[in-house]
């Protein structure tokens, strides 16, 4: 998920640099949710991680 943010904010930098404001606009929101988003979604599955292996050290 990261690289696709990253993708769209270098697509919404060309986008931005060739004159087209309003695409470079959509492409620049998209890049900041989809990164929200893995960001969260890292987030959570650390924690989760967190969580089993502490579950599985208190087990051995």
């Amino acid at each position: 998920m990261y690289g696709w943010a990253i993708m769209f904010a270098l697509v919404a930098l060309v986008a931005a640099i060739l004159g087209f404001s309003g695409l470079a606009g959509t492409l620049a929101n998209i890049a900041l949710v989809i990164f929200v988003i893995a960001l969260v979604a890292t987030a959570v599955f650390f924690f989760m991680g967190w969580k089993a292996a502490k579950a599985v050290g208190r087990k051995l």
